[in-house]
């Protein structure tokens, strides 16, 4: 997928450290994904983006700025369903970065043959992405009362999401 300077596409071994930098900003920051610690080191990060069934990345201006991870939300008679997470550096927030990772996930999900990504769990203080997933039509389907701790150990309400691929 391209849209003019950005350019999405799978990850490769010589993108490890810009994907693990940026996945662990996110995890620092402590407002999105439920990983606490440790933050990966390279050879994790190798493991932990080869073993998805899609891990993508985004290059803005020949830089890698954004990465999303697709697998199963689940196994048996709900593995048609997705999973993703995506991770954003700070200096490219706000530069459409996002969309194109969310619109190439949707695509490449229906090419390995999902038909349905879900997100579980999307932090309701995570404005920018709840007015993401809205803007690309995903269902809201539910909310979690505290279901998140977040960095400042205060619970947080959580989303759920889909949208048919």
């Amino acid at each position: 997928m391209s849209d003019d300077h950005i350019i999405v596409r799978e990850f490769n071994e010589q993108d490890i450290p810009s994907i693990r930098e940026i996945w662990n900003q996110v995890v620092e920051e402590g407002r999105a994904f439920p990983q606490i610690d440790p933050l990966l080191d390279d050879e994790e990060a190798l493991y932990f983006f080869a073993t998805q069934t899609y891990t993508g990345v985004v290059e803005l201006d020949s830089k890698i700025v954004g990465l999303y991870i697709l697998h199963p939300n689940n196994i048996g008679r709900c593995g048609h369903i997705a999973n993703a997470s995506f991770a954003v550096a700070p200096s490219a927030r706000g530069m459409r970065v996002g969309e194109a990772l969310v619109k190439d996930c949707l695509w490449t999900a229906g090419k390995k043959g999902f038909e349905i990504l879900q997100f579980n769990a999307v932090v309701a203080s995570n404005k920018a992405a709840i007015t993401l997933y809205e803007k690309l039509k995903f269902e809201r389907i539910g909310v979690v009362p505290n279901g998140f701790l977040n960095k400042d150990n205060e619970y947080e309400d959580i989303i759920l999401y889909y949208h048919t691929v």
